[in-house]
């Protein structure tokens, strides 16, 4: 029997499990060295030296974030539709609203004409998603920004490495999120790191990170427990080391499939942008989820789809919105395994099993 192509695979190898035992003899095991020393290394080797602030998850990033830069109720924080529920939920977590709108067609990331009409006296931010590990286009959401007075933060959850104009994605606002969930580009096992733009920002997201409090019991607001273990950041201290090579490959791999692949739509990357390929993600105009199944049962070839409900029809929110481009994503979209530990084998597979299906229904 083949054996099945995985749509994602986290790569831990001896040394991320030699750290984890190298914590658990040093009996440190929730916040200390390790998270401290993970911080310092991620924004050198990240977002440019930008001060990082660990989280046991991404989502608690972006919820400390939020409440860190002050949002809450009565705010409004534009978003993209189509991305996962974690970027809209953190926004209703502050008591906020999340404000969704479109998508640009091509990199599947907000439309800054959607953005700018979506704009209100109640607007405080704009929160972009850099989807699948293609940076948003930042210098016109900068510029958007910029010219109404509005907050610009990153949801930069999939894309450790990404660019735009030569500069770091999560170096361009006020705060960003980075995911470390296991099947994220890097993992720390589970958690989240945010760089950060100013001392002020970065303090009040170390105080809701523990119970409001930067020494023990003198306890200033009213916070959370959203630490990371040493745990969690001893394995992501090791795979910092490893996701620059990791990232080459997820792009050359990617090359090969643009090369190779027939009878769908390829991903596109903009002139200013380095993709970092999260997800190598194609559109399938017609019946994309037969074209899923088929790849699954009969070629043992793993894809997703991200994402199938666009948030603001989700049961959580249930917005009536004309969203045509969110909408035609969702219904079009199927991301390919691209993870670096595909063999050329692997690779051939997959162009093989796409062209056969297509052709199929064809």
């Amino acid at each position: 029997m083949v054996q099945p192509i995985p749509a994602a695979k986290p790569i831990i190898g001896q040394e991320e499990r030699e750290a984890v035992d190298r914590v658990m003899r040093s009996g440190m095991l929730a916040q200390g060295p390790e998270v401290a020393a993970f911080e310092q290394e991620f924004g050198a080797a990240l977002v440019s030296g930008r001060a990082c602030v660990a989280t046991n998850s991404g989502t608690s990033g972006l919820h400390l974030g939020l409440l860190a830069a002050g949002v809450g109720p009565g705010d409004e924080v534009i978003v993209p539709s189509f991305t996962f529920a974690a970027t809209a939920n953190s926004v209703a977590l502050t008591g906020a609203t999340p404000v969704f709108v479109d998508i640009e067609p091509t990199y599947f990331c907000l439309s800054p004409a959607a953005v700018e009409a979506a704009i209100t006296d109640k607007t405080k931010a704009i929160m972009p998603v850099h989807l699948f590990g293609h940076p948003a286009n930042m210098t016109e959401l900068g510029a958007i920004a910029a010219k109404h007075g509005l907050h610009l933060y990153e949801d930069a959850a999939q894309a450790h490495g990404a660019t735009w104009n030569g500069a770091p994605v999560g170096t361009f606002g006020e705060f960003a999120m980075f995911s470390l969930y296991p099947t994220k580009n890097m993992t720390s096992g589970e958690g989240g790191m945010n760089s950060v733009a100013n001392a002020d920002l970065e303090r009040r997201m170390r105080l809701f990170r523990n119970q409001g409090m930067l020494k023990q019991y003198e306890n200033e607001v009213v916070g959370l427990n959203n630490r990371m273990t040493d745990l969690h950041a001893a394995i992501g201290r090791v795979q910092l080391t490893k996701v620059g090579g990791w990232t080459k490959q997820r792009q050359e791999n990617a090359t090969f499939l643009d090369a190779n692949l027939q009878g769908v739509t390829i991903p596109t990357v903009a002139a200013e942008a380095t993709h970092v390929y999260h997800q190598y993600t194609i559109r399938v105009t017609d019946d994309r989820d037969g074209f899923a199944d088929a790849l699954r049962t009969e070629h043992g070839v793993g894809c997703g789809v991200y994402y199938p409900i666009p948030n603001h029809r989700l049961p959580s929110f249930q917005r009536e919105l004309d969203l045509p481009e969110t909408e035609k994503a969702a219904a079009e979209v199927l991301s390919l395994p691209v993870h670096p530990s595909l063999s050329e084998e692997d690779l051939n597979r997959i162009v093989t099993a796409v062209a056969t299906v297509a052709k199929a229904g064809a």
